[in-house]
């Protein structure tokens, strides 16, 4: 019986610690995203034309790990089939976090636009199951700079 009131505390405060967690990275997001937003990332494969300009490769990079109580839930989702919103918040915050650091070395080279924009996704598993620890996202493309 004790092992079960700790294991539920624990869950809890896992579950408030990461949702404290994940707000506040949400708060970050947004309000970096506001401040890059004047460097577009687009998908096209070619330039545009018109001015001459050089270009760079940038990159951002980021690994977000799982907390204990969405790996909890994703768990309990897999008894039962469907979506896991659990990791869906998770890749979400990772893609964002990838684009801004991409955004960011952009901007510090004097980038108005990137273009050829490419993300890359990646798990990191954890434990003798193969469960997801971390996930790993990569952005990158060509920076414009005039």
């Amino acid at each position: 019986m004790q092992d079960l009131i700790t294991f539920l505390v624990l869950l809890t405060f896992g579950y408030g610690f990461g949702r404290v967690i994940e707000a506040r990275h949400y708060k970050s997001i947004i309000s970096r995203e506001n401040k890059f937003r004047g460097i577009p990332a687009v998908a096209i494969k070619v330039p545009p034309l018109g001015r001459p300009f050089t270009v760079a490769l940038v990159q951002g990079n980021v690994v977000i790990s799982v907390d204990y109580f969405k790996r909890f839930l994703a768990g309990l989702r897999n008894l039962f089939g469907g979506r896991v919103t659990s990791y869906e918040s998770l890749l979400d915050r990772a893609r964002r976090e990838a684009i801004l650091r991409m955004k960011e070395q952009a901007a510090s080279q004097g980038a108005k636009l990137i273009f050829n924009v490419k993300l890359t996704t990646s798990s990191i598993s954890q434990g003798r199951r193969g469960q997801i620890g971390s996930v790993e996202v990569l952005a990158y493309g060509t920076a414009i700079i005039e």
